[in-house]
């Protein structure tokens, strides 16, 4: 199954910017459809954004237009670029990619991001 990691986390006050990224490790399949989630504390995992292999995104309402994902697709990684950054946000962030037929699923180990003064 393919290694997924996360980096890229930490403290940032409000109004502050962090970018994640979740690389694939070793030799992978193609991936398909690329997803950050995030799972605050006492609630479910929910999904962020996604991302097609051609680069078709899906947001969040609680994001848009402040977060950005994007892709690498030679070096299997998948970014998200946070803006404006507000305590809700606050939460365990995780990566997820999906490939093979049948569809795979894996997940990374997740990062924590904490909006904070």
């Amino acid at each position: 199954q393919v290694q997924l990691r996360e980096s890229g986390g930490g403290v940032v006050q409000p109004g502050g910017s962090l970018t994640l990224s979740c690389g694939a490790s070793g030799i992978s399949p193609r991936l398909d459809d690329m997803a950050w989630y995030r799972q605050a504390p006492g609630k479910e995992r929910e999904l962020v954004a996604t991302i097609t292999r051609g680069g078709n995104e899906i947001y969040a309402d609680s994001v848009k237009g402040r977060f950005t994902i994007s892709r690498d697709n030679a070096k299997n990684t998948v970014y998200l670029q946070m803006n404006n950054l507000k305590p809700d946000d606050r939460a365990v962030y995780y990566c997820n990619a999906k490939y093979g037929n049948p569809v795979i699923s894996s997940w990374g180990q997740g990062t924590q991001v904490t909006v904070s003064s």
